[in-house]
């Protein structure tokens, strides 16, 4: 049901920390011109930690309505509060989103048993198709395969976003687990793809959404080698978009590049000094500025 490339939207915001919601459709737009296969508001790339509950709902309500069933919308509607993870995933589906992205409790580190009803709990009170995401290295605990086996017996529990970093890890969940599996690291896509992924959420592809889908698409029409070009040519930016804290990194790029202003909350800063040069270089290198320049 999902796969391809699914864009982890950013937050834009005024260098005060509002949001800005004119960038936000402009970036709806850029999608649907570029032809990405969804987008998903309120992850982690788009700062929902420091979202408060209105603005978390508002800013769903405003991608889904910007996107006006011209590219499908998938929520990120997870939290380490059940109870709250209900609320958000119920108001997603009020608003007419495609689906829901769920991240593992975070913090409070509850055990297997705990995350399986968590989830279970989730999908009983939706009809939404959901996708679980695991990112130890941002929560502190791992969804294990025989977890996400039990957890695939759910009707609509779908697929799952696998941010482990461990390729043995996906190779368990491909072969033990009816679900569909997308890749959480961009630099980790492609191998992922050899082992059954069925795509990403990406953060590189909210600057290179039409390039990350075409490596893939090569990949699935059996041109290899051609996708694994583009990987290679990618892999540069997919590293450099995580020097510091995901999203500063992109949010600078994109900024740079006049996609959205400057602005992003604390506790997360402005890029570094010393690493803005570099990642400036990875844009040009990639031709980005005068893509950018040509279309503005």
């Amino acid at each position: 049901m999902f796969r391809g490339v699914i864009t982890a939207l950013v937050t834009p915001m005024k260098e005060n920390g509002e949001i800005d919601f004119q960038s936000i459709g402009r970036l709806v737009d850029f999608h649907v011109r570029k032809k990405t296969d969804a987008i998903l508001p309120c992850g982690s790339t788009g700062e929902s930690a420091t979202l408060t509950h209105e603005e978390h709902l508002k800013i769903i309500e405003k991608t889904v309505s910007f996107a006006a069933d011209r590219i499908p919308v998938i929520a990120g509607t997870g939290s380490n509060s059940t109870r709250e993870a209900v609320a958000l995933t119920v108001a997603a589906q009020r608003m007419k989103v495609s689906g829901a992205l769920l991240i593992t409790p975070y913090y409070n580190k509850p055990t297997q048993e705990g995350m399986y009803r968590h989830f279970r709990t989730v999908a009983e009170q939706v009809e939404l198709p959901l996708i679980l995401y695991n990112v130890p290295g941002r929560t502190g605990i791992n969804l294990e395969p025989a977890t996400v086996a039990r957890l695939a017996e759910i009707p609509n529990i779908v697929a799952i976003k696998e941010a482990s970093g461990s390729l043995e890890q996906v190779n368990r969940i491909v072969t033990q687990c009816p679900i569909e599996v997308l890749s959480g690291d961009d630099s980790l896509t492609y191998p992922m793809l050899a082992l059954g992924a069925k795509g990403v959420i990406s953060v590189a592809a909210n600057l290179v959404p039409g390039r990350m889908g075409e490596m893939i698409r090569l990949f699935q029409e059996g041109k290899h080698l051609e996708g694994l070009g583009i990987h290679k040519e990618l892999y540069p930016l997919m590293n450099g978009l995580f020097v510091e804290s995901n999203p500063i990194p992109v949010k600078a790029a994109m900024a740079m590049l006049g996609m959205i202003p400057g602005g992003i909350r604390p506790p997360l800063t402005e890029l570094s000094k010393e690493k803005r040069g570099p990642l400036r270089k990875i844009l040009e290198d990639l031709g980005l500025f005068d893509e950018f320049a040509a279309k503005s």
